[in-house]
């Protein structure tokens, strides 16, 4: 099998030898070029299916080398990678003949993100002609334009398509609700790809990667000078996303003052850059997301009640793997299809005693934790290293969480019970997902509240912490709704320690599993009275 053949040319050598590490650890085959003269000789002497252009060079800008091999015939498609002093050199890039841009610093899933993009194009481009013979994409067919997601057989995911068909081609905002792992990514580019936009940019913001500072002007850019390190002009993802579509991915992270700067740009099309004078206008669809119950934070002050009306002009709840078991296997099947390419010496098929604890299996992480233990397999070819994994994280359709079912229209959804711990067994691992029991049926949390703390410990991570009182009722002093609040608030404490002694006390981590926001954790420690070991315990 040929490897996918990419050009980078940057002028700073640490910027090159990342980026060639990066993708040659990945399987492409990477050239590197320092300059944009040497960049053009190389494109006229080789064949390359994606470019990687810098635009910010010192003997020739890439806008320039970007011109000349578009007009010399180039058709590889050319990923611009810069920090953009201004949205015209952004919008003259797309001109030019950019199949995508990367503004630095830029993550790893983020160029696999573009690559994917650039490589789906170039294969559409490659079987429609005869002459040049088309060669593996980095995605199936099926996945270009998000279809990956409607490779189903259920009915839920059948309607998920058809309201998809119905409302693309319109401009009004789309709510996607929905667990982590459903594909809500997915939808959102299929969105795009089906509208009138199609072909114009299609920008994502992971509005909870970023504090509320880096948030704001990543949206809405800033001027020269606006805050210390703005050296340059900087344009927003909404001024890049003019006439395209912006995907604002968990949306319910995004501070209450960013919301009322995002209420302004649905309502007016227009904003303010940081530190701005003059206001700029923008044509952008807005598509957002949350695994959040939006109704939930507005009743705690989180979220705005007017913004949550403005996006939920069309709200589409993807339903998790495990209310649509018979989509397991048409996924495993695509999946294996899909690594089996990718990895040479990967498996080609899966034993049937796999695929039966595959069905039986809940799938907390859904779609995505399927293709990952599916991309496992493909690497380990050890099917037994996985199976006690799945078998003991399992659980019952019944603790399995899930949205209220307000998201699915329906009124009066109950909130969600608190995540309990799951009791440790020998098989687990620290991939297994959380247990969530029925509501008052917490399992026990190891270790056990009630012994006594040694002076040293093997593992401080493992420190016993101090037992919390015990749900006492005094006579005429408590309330019934008093008892309530104590118990949940203990039942909290047992499942917010069972997650950090899980996690090996990164909260950050921990906050994600029990989808609470890193806050929320950092003021539920100090309120249940957890203490941390690694600031207290002997070494």
């Amino acid at each position: 099998m040929d490897r996918i053949a990419v050009l980078v040319v940057d002028d700073e050598e640490q910027v090159r030898t990342f980026l060639g590490e990066l993708l040659g650890s990945s399987g492409y085959q990477v050239r590197c070029a320092s300059s944009g003269p040497q960049a053009l000789e190389m494109l006229s002497g080789g064949s390359f299916d994606v470019v990687l252009l810098d635009v910010m060079m010192p003997e020739m800008s890439g806008l320039e080398v970007l011109r000349r091999y578009r007009a010399s015939g180039g058709s590889a498609p050319v990923i611009v990678l810069s920090a953009l002093s201004g949205a015209e050199d952004a919008m003259r890039a797309m001109k030019l003949g950019a199949s995508d841009y990367l503004s630095k610093p830029f993550s790893s899933d983020e160029l696999e993100d573009a690559m994917g993009r650039a490589l789906g194009t170039r294969a559409l481009v490659r079987s429609s002609s005869a002459v040049v013979p088309p060669s593996p994409p980095l995605v199936p067919q099926e996945e270009v334009g998000g279809e990956r997601m409607f490779i189903s057989l259920s009915p839920a995911m059948r309607r998920v398509r058809a309201l998809v068909d119905r409302i693309a081609d319109t401009d009004v905002p789309v709510l996607l609700l929905g667990e982590s792992g459903t594909g809500k990514e997915v939808i959102a580019r299929e969105i795009h790809a089906r509208s009138g936009r199609r072909n114009r940019p299609f920008i994502k913001v992971n509005c909870a990667a970023l504090p509320g500072e880096l948030l704001e002007s990543e949206l809405f850019g800033h001027e020269r000078g606006a805050f210390t390190g703005a050296t340059a002009e900087k344009p927003g993802k909404f001024e890049l996303a003019d006439q395209g579509t912006i995907f604002l991915d968990e949306i319910g992270e995004m501070a209450i003052r960013l919301q009322a700067k995002l209420l302004q740009v649905l309502q007016d099309e227009e904003f303010f850059r940081v530190g701005g004078k003059k206001s700029v206008r923008v044509d952008s669809r807005v598509v957002v997301a949350t695994n959040r119950d939006l109704e939930r934070e507005i009743e705690l002050g989180n979220f705005r009640e007017d913004l949550f009306y403005r996006l939920n002009v069309v709200a589409i709840r993807l339903p998790p793997l495990r209310e649509r078991p018979e989509d397991v296997m048409p996924l495993t099947d695509h999946f294996l299809k899909k690594y089996g390419r990718s990895y040479v010496s990967g498996v080609l098929e899966l034993p049937s005693e796999v695929l039966r604890t595959f069905t039986e299996y809940d799938w907390p992480g859904n779609v995505r934790e399927l293709e990952n233990m599916v991309r496992r397999l493909c690497v380990l070819k050890d099917p037994s290293l996985v199976l006690d994994e799945l078998r003991a994280g399992n659980r019952s359709p019944a603790s399995a969480p899930s949205l209220p079912t307000a998201y699915s229209g329906e009124q009066g959804g109950a909130e969600p019970p608190p995540p309990t711990p799951a009791p440790r067994t020998p098989s687990s691992t620290s991939l297994q997902a959380v247990e969530v029991s029925p509501r008052g049926e917490a399992p026990p949390v190891e270790p056990p509240v009630n012994q006594v703390a040694p002076q040293r410990y093997a593992n401080p991570f493992e420190m016993p912490q101090p037992p919390p009182p015990p749900p006492s009722v005094p006579e005429g002093e408590m309330s019934l709704k008093d008892i309530g609040k104590r118990a949940a608030m203990l039942a909290e404490r047992e499942a917010i320690l069972a997650m950090l002694q899980r996690t090996a006390w990164n909260k950050r981590r921990a906050a994600s599993k029990l989808r609470i926001s890193y806050k929320a954790l950092l003021y539920k420690i100090k309120e249940c009275g957890i203490i941390d070991p690694r600031a207290s315990a002997e070494f």
